[in-house]
Protein backbone atom coordinates (compact mmCIF):
# COMPACT_ATOMS: atom_id res chain seq x y z
CA UNK A 1 0.00 0.00 0.00
CA UNK A 2 1.87 3.05 -0.72
CA UNK A 3 1.42 6.19 1.64
CA UNK A 4 -0.97 8.47 -0.30
CA UNK A 5 -3.55 5.14 0.10
CA UNK A 6 -2.59 4.99 3.79
CA UNK A 7 -2.66 8.96 4.96
CA UNK A 8 -5.13 11.08 5.03
CA UNK A 9 -7.46 9.69 2.77
CA UNK A 10 -9.86 12.28 0.67
CA UNK A 11 -12.87 10.54 1.48
CA UNK A 12 -12.10 11.26 5.36
CA UNK A 13 -11.29 15.28 5.35
CA UNK A 14 -14.36 16.63 6.22
CA UNK A 15 -14.49 14.57 9.76
CA UNK A 16 -11.07 15.39 10.42
CA UNK A 17 -11.44 18.95 10.34
CA UNK A 18 -15.08 18.38 12.24
CA UNK A 19 -12.71 16.14 14.69
CA UNK A 20 -10.33 19.20 15.02
CA UNK A 21 -12.98 21.67 15.14
CA UNK A 22 -15.11 20.14 17.75
CA UNK A 23 -12.09 17.54 19.30
CA UNK A 24 -12.56 17.21 23.49
CA UNK A 25 -11.12 19.87 25.42
CA UNK A 26 -8.22 17.80 26.43
CA UNK A 27 -7.45 17.57 22.76
CA UNK A 28 -7.05 21.17 22.32
CA UNK A 29 -5.36 21.19 25.88
CA UNK A 30 -2.51 18.82 24.80
CA UNK A 31 -2.30 20.44 21.26
CA UNK A 32 -1.10 23.54 22.80
CA UNK A 33 2.17 21.39 24.12
CA UNK A 34 2.84 19.02 20.74
CA UNK A 35 2.06 22.06 18.31
CA UNK A 36 4.89 24.05 16.95
CA UNK A 37 7.14 21.16 16.80
CA UNK A 38 7.85 22.04 20.68
CA UNK A 39 8.86 18.53 21.72
CA UNK A 40 12.36 18.19 20.50
CA UNK A 41 11.57 20.08 17.26
CA UNK A 42 9.14 16.59 16.39
CA UNK A 43 6.27 17.81 14.08
CA UNK A 44 2.96 16.67 15.54
CA UNK A 45 -0.44 16.62 13.12
CA UNK A 46 -4.11 16.68 15.07
CA UNK A 47 -6.97 14.11 13.59
CA UNK A 48 -4.41 12.06 11.18
CA UNK A 49 -6.12 9.88 9.34
CA UNK A 50 -4.17 6.61 9.13
CA UNK A 51 -6.30 3.42 6.27
CA UNK A 52 -9.54 3.84 8.04
CA UNK A 53 -8.56 5.26 11.46
CA UNK A 54 -8.23 8.91 12.56
CA UNK A 55 -5.66 9.22 15.20
CA UNK A 56 -5.41 12.25 17.36
CA UNK A 57 -2.11 13.06 17.35
CA UNK A 58 0.75 11.88 15.05
CA UNK A 59 4.36 12.55 14.66
CA UNK A 60 5.68 11.17 11.29
CA UNK A 61 9.15 11.13 12.28
CA UNK A 62 8.90 8.96 15.05
CA UNK A 63 5.63 7.04 13.47
CA UNK A 64 4.19 7.77 16.88
CA UNK A 65 0.54 7.89 17.51
CA UNK A 66 -0.93 9.42 20.50
CA UNK A 67 -4.81 8.93 21.64
CA UNK A 68 -6.43 10.74 24.15
CA UNK A 69 -9.23 8.45 25.87
CA UNK A 70 -12.55 9.88 27.37
CA UNK A 71 -14.82 8.00 29.34
CA UNK A 72 -16.96 6.37 26.52
CA UNK A 73 -13.53 4.18 26.30
CA UNK A 74 -14.01 2.27 29.72
CA UNK A 75 -16.76 0.32 28.02
CA UNK A 76 -15.85 -3.22 27.19
CA UNK A 77 -17.13 -3.13 23.96
CA UNK A 78 -14.90 0.50 22.62
CA UNK A 79 -12.41 -1.76 24.69
CA UNK A 80 -12.13 -4.29 22.14
CA UNK A 81 -12.51 -1.55 19.31
CA UNK A 82 -9.70 0.49 20.40
CA UNK A 83 -7.72 -2.83 20.71
CA UNK A 84 -8.56 -4.03 17.02
CA UNK A 85 -7.60 -0.11 16.29
CA UNK A 86 -4.36 -0.38 17.96
CA UNK A 87 -3.69 -3.80 16.63
CA UNK A 88 -4.19 -2.60 12.98
CA UNK A 89 -1.76 0.64 13.74
CA UNK A 90 1.09 -1.32 15.31
CA UNK A 91 1.32 -4.24 12.72
CA UNK A 92 1.72 -1.43 9.94
CA UNK A 93 4.90 -0.40 12.26
CA UNK A 94 3.50 2.49 14.47
CA UNK A 95 3.73 3.06 18.09
CA UNK A 96 0.38 3.31 19.85
CA UNK A 97 0.58 5.75 23.00
CA UNK A 98 -3.01 6.41 25.37
CA UNK A 99 -3.72 8.36 27.87
CA UNK A 100 -6.87 9.43 29.60
CA UNK A 101 -8.33 12.66 28.96
CA UNK A 102 -8.71 13.43 32.73
CA UNK A 103 -4.50 12.17 32.84
CA UNK A 104 -3.53 14.94 30.40
CA UNK A 105 -5.14 17.85 32.53
CA UNK A 106 -3.63 16.60 36.28
CA UNK A 107 -0.66 15.17 34.83
CA UNK A 108 0.66 16.91 32.12
CA UNK A 109 4.00 17.15 33.09
CA UNK A 110 4.08 13.17 32.85
CA UNK A 111 2.55 12.71 29.54
CA UNK A 112 4.61 14.95 28.09
CA UNK A 113 7.76 13.12 29.16
CA UNK A 114 5.83 9.57 28.46
CA UNK A 115 5.67 11.08 24.60
CA UNK A 116 9.14 12.21 24.56
CA UNK A 117 10.08 8.74 25.93
CA UNK A 118 8.84 7.28 23.11
CA UNK A 119 10.70 9.21 20.48
CA UNK A 120 13.83 7.62 19.15
CA UNK A 121 17.22 8.87 20.35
Amino acid sequence: MSRNQLHNRKYLETFRKELRNKGASAEAFLWKYLSKSQREGRKFRRQHSIGNYIVDFYCPKEKLIVELDGEIHHKPEVQGKDQKRTDYLENLGFTVIRFENKMVFDNLKSVLKEIENNFKK
